[in-house]
């Protein structure tokens, strides 16, 4: 299990290969990072918002369909939603942002 320096150093790497993904994306989403908190926009003015959650050493995502909290898996690399069907980071983001947005949205990690 990771710490809480690690949980930092690789949630704030995720955050910064998200708005990656978005440029390299071509998407018209916009985005701001404050305080370890990256907050999505849409052109319909829709929001998801990621948010570093210390404690539970989580990523929350907040979206218009619902919130959901991520764990890091270690073995694996990468960010799994809790709930539902572990469904990964990457490409739940691509889920809700084409649903949200309304347009095609292909988001992959590095």
């Amino acid at each position: 299990m990771m710490n809480e320096s690690e949980f930092h150093t690789i949630a704030d790497q995720t955050i910064e290969d998200i708005q990656d993904a978005i440029d390299d994306s071509g998407a018209d989403i916009d985005y701001d990072e404050a305080g370890g908190v990256l907050t999505l926009e849409f052109e319909n003015e829709t929001k998801i918002i990621f948010s570093k959650q210390p404690p539970a050493l989580q990523l929350w995502m907040a979206a218009r369909s619902g919130g959901f909290h991520f764990d890091y898996d270690s073995e694996k690399q990468q960010w799994i939603c809790d709930g539902g069907d572990h469904e990964e980071l990457y490409a739940m983001l691509s889920r809700l942002s084409t649903e949200q947005g309304g347009d095609q949205v292909a988001l992959s990690a590095p």
